[in-house]
């Protein structure tokens, strides 16, 4: 394959692997650029999509052709098209063009010929196919640095003539996270209803689970006002910085509680072990790192040098969260077969064990489901309904936080305190059956 857009087909597969489609119009300062591609966003378009570019300081080597530099789209069926043709080469004799701008799977926009003599630009141009369109600026010219001031915006127009900043795949997004902000706000009220209720049993966990919960509805509340206000008007109008916030909280928040109730804190002891500690102060700074990496991704884009260097390392953080709050859990669920043989409680043990063996499997299918599955819905999924994935990815994060809440409220007989005399015998005979089985 041709040197221009080798390159063009790897580098949008990889980010359709880690971004989603932005929508806030983009201003910024290229200095000394020598890319030969820069991404700056993908787009889902209806037939009354519009994009807007805008040039000013604009410089390049004058040595250098300005036709060999400029802006275009690629669409997903071009993008697939390209893909299928560089598979079939005797279906396509003709060798592709060295310069991405020359290929025919590219709506090419502009050029730098067409600046004017001030060495800007400002046009609208439409879209008459609608599809999920890459926007992407071209150099030709190996080695030569360009320097550039540019806004860019991508919009539909609605019906009543006002513009839609966000991508169609998004339409239906704030009205998803505004659901979900009501069923967590409605599930905090239970949960202080259940701890009032019984608030002998409450346990230091139950207070940290419930801000948990406010944590987990304030970030998609302000994350609902963000894509408002940015479909609206094409910027987040500082929302953006709440939405980080609670989300920073909720993501320590909710790793913390994992590894607390892994451990069994404040249910089966008051105090944490060294090595709990240990993973505590590994999660805790992980999700510092983690959330710096996303505010990075999510407030630039990947027009800057080291965009996809950040994806990596908030893909290789969050990675390694998951795989740290499993510890604890299994740690525990060892201590309980060990202990099952000399405590003399089987019963209690017995209920012990299961529970954490529920609430294992329990995370370890959240975490397959939101980190695997979320991800490759996104991939599959027609441009149109990327919104299914955050569906999926909230419905299964809600019964999850369901599914924990309800396992370790707190109630009088709780599970892990139980001594039935009837079931003594029974529980005996099932720990006895499991080790013989090991």
């Amino acid at each position: 394959m041709a040197r221009g857009f080798a390159p063009l087909i790897f580098l949008t597969l990889l980010l359709a692997l880690i971004s989603s489609s932005s929508a806030e119009i983009k201003t910024l300062k290229i200095n000394s650029d020598s890319r030969s591609l820069i991404f700056f966003e993908d787009f889902g378009f209806t037939t009354s999509g519009s994009v807007s570019i805008a040039l000013s300081d604009v410089s390049f080597p004058p040595s250098s052709s300005p036709d060999l530099f400029g802006f275009f789209l690629l669409s997903d069926a071009s993008l697939l098209q390209s893909i299928h043709d560089a598979q079939q080469p005797h279906q396509n004799p003709a060798p592709l063009p060295n310069c991405a701008l020359q290929s025919h799977y590219v709506q090419p926009l502009l050029t730098f010929n067409m600046l004017s003599a001030a060495r800007s630009f400002n046009q609208n141009f439409s879209i008459h196919h609608p599809d999920e369109y890459g926007l992407f600026f071209a150099n030709c010219v190996p080695g030569a640095a360009v320097s550039m001031s540019v806004v860019t915006a991508m919009y539909n127009a609605r019906p009543d003539g006002t513009l839609d900043y966000l991508s169609v795949g998004q339409s239906a997004v704030p009205s998803i996270y505004t659901f979900f902000v009501v069923a967590y706000f409605a599930g905090l009220a239970a949960w202080a209803y259940i701890c009032v209720r019984n608030r002998l049993d409450a346990h230091r966990i139950h207070l940290l689970m419930a801000g948990l919960l406010l944590a987990k509805a304030l970030d998609l509340l302000f994350a609902a006002e963000d894509l408002h206000y940015t479909r609206a008007t094409g910027t987040p109008h500082g929302w953006d910085v709440l939405f980080y916030v609670f989300k920073f909280v909720k993501g320590v928040l909710l790793f913390t509680v994992i590894v607390l109730i892994g451990t069994g804190w404040s249910f089966l002891k008051p105090f944490l072990q060294e090595r709990e500690k240990k993973v505590l102060m590994i999660v805790i700074p992980l999700q510092i790192l983690a959330n710096i990496a996303s505010a990075v991704i999510g407030e630039t884009g990947p027009f800057i040098q080291g965009w996809v260097t950040w994806n990596q390392i908030f893909l290789l953080i969050d990675v390694a969260c998951c795989c740290a709050v499993i510890f604890p859990i299994v740690w525990s669920i060892r201590t309980l077969k060990e202990t099952s043989k000399t405590d003399g409680k089987a019963a209690r043990t017995l209920a012990k064990l299961t529970l954490f063996r529920q609430f294992y499997m329990a995370v370890i299918g959240y975490l397959y489901f939101t980190r695997i599955v979320v991800y490759a819905l996104k991939t599959i999924t027609s441009y149109k309904y990327r919104w299914a994935s955050v569906a999926a990815e909230e419905t299964v994060t809600f019964a999850f936080y369901a599914f924990m809440f309800y396992m370790f409220r707190p109630k009088e007989r709780n599970e892990y305190f139980v001594l039935d005399d009837d079931e003594e015998q029974a529980a005996e005979a099932a720990l006895r059956e499991e080790e013989f089985e090991l």
